[in-house]
């Protein structure tokens, strides 16, 4: 019986040849194919500046320090998340907070935030930072958080790293109509893969150029930036202190390449995604909401076992589908539960939205080049466990 991932990357032979290409080239580091892929992310995805970066991580660290995050601010995100979410403000030297889910989204609950800023401004505690996550590729509620944003003062970070190729509101995410700076990933089992790498897009060019500085140890080469005069065509200065955080041409050769097949990865993505919604109909489950005014990128299909309805518990469903080589896999342990986390004075119960979901939530298997034969099998283990 063969296994089932949870998520793959899917590579064609024409990714192998831009690769290829890159490798026979005079360039494998920094050379033309960042710049290419930068332009072409950045227009399909309606932003007028994208940043290529080693990872998601690092482009939510230099997100955070574009916009002056340091000692003393306040960056609040979601606790369904990755780590990095978090730890990005933590790198900073910044106060972490969280702001409960939604319960059927999964996303940062807008009413838990407006509720939570009101209380905040009370106490002078408002945060400087925003970091929504559009968890399993869904948009999160950016309207709102933009009206509360410029009601209250602070500057957003939407963490994209799901959601290439999703639509909000009509338009691509990425473009900063309500975000001031969006950043994605293309980790190995994400949307589109550079093997490791990230994006950040903005529609600012003094952001975007800061960003460019701080990716690559705050150096310049450009005349017009320097602090001193330039001693000679080979003349450098570090004007703030960045960090190594650039992508190579060998993945963003890969990543332009993957870019030709987005439409069609996600449309696959959706396909699936229909049919387990049909699929899994009348089982005692919560599946992914449907939102009208968004399209999710589909990166994850996660399901609750609905404990009103069965006996069944999460843990049972998930090993049963595991000793059938169906790779499940959760998303998220909520981060403020982390040992590290308890150690800056949070505790389970903080936000119990975030808790029950964990408490109940199994990512199923959803990639481009999944069979309908084998989610099939996959809703036949689940079927069957539940019954």
């Amino acid at each position: 019986m063969s296994f089932i991932p949870y998520s793959c990357q899917t590579i064609t032979e024409a990714d192998i040849e831009a690769v290829v290409a890159v490798m026979r080239s005079e360039y494998l580091t920094q050379g033309p194919a960042i710049p290419a892929f930068e332009a072409r992310f950045a227009a399909r995805h309606g932003a007028t500046h994208a940043v290529a970066v080693s990872n998601a991580t690092a482009g939510l660290h230099i997100a955070c320090l574009a916009l002056g995050v340091g000692t003393g601010s306040r960056v609040w995100t979601s606790p369904n998340s990755f780590l990095a979410s978090a730890n990005c403000a933590l790198y900073c030297g910044a106060e972490i907070d969280f702001v409960d889910i939604d319960p059927v989204t999964r996303n940062m609950s807008l009413s838990a935030l407006e509720a939570k800023l009101a209380a905040a401004k009370a106490t002078g505690t408002l945060p400087n930072i925003v970091i929504p996550v559009d968890f399993a590729g869904l948009p999160a509620d950016l309207q709102g958080m933009r009206q509360l944003a410029d009601r209250y003062g602070f500057r957003i970070v939407e963490d994209a790293s799901h959601a290439t190729g999703a639509d909000y509101l009509g338009k691509p995410v990425g473009g900063s109509t309500h975000a001031d700076l969006t950043v994605f990933s293309f980790h190995a089992v994400k949307i589109v893969t550079t093997a490791e790498g990230g994006m950040v897009t903005t529609d600012d060019p003094a952001l975007a150029r800061k960003l460019q500085l701080l990716r690559s140890h705050g150096m310049t080469r450009e005349p017009a930036e320097m602090e001193q005069s330039p001693e000679g065509p080979w003349s450098y200065q570090q004007t703030l202190l960045g960090l190594n955080y650039r992508m190579t041409d060998l993945q963003a050769a890969l990543g332009n390449s993957q870019l030709d097949r987005l439409d069609a990865m996600h449309a696959r993505r959706v396909a699936l995604a229909d049919r387990y919604d049909q699929l899994l109909d009348g089982l005692p489950l919560l599946l992914p909401a449907r939102l009208p005014d968004r399209q999710s990128a589909w990166h994850l299909y996660a399901i609750e076992v609905d404990d009103s309805r069965t006996a069944v518990s999460r843990k049972t469903l998930f090993d049963t589908l595991r000793a059938a080589q169906i790779g499940v896999n959760v998303h998220y342990i909520p981060i403020h539960t982390q040992p590290h986390y308890r150690r800056l004075g949070f505790k389970p119960g903080d936000f119990p939205n975030a808790e029950h979901y964990y408490a109940r939530a199994i990512s199923l298997p959803l990639f481009p080049t999944m069979t309908d034969a084998q989610q099939d099998r996959a809703v036949d283990v689940i079927r069957g466990a539940l019954a």
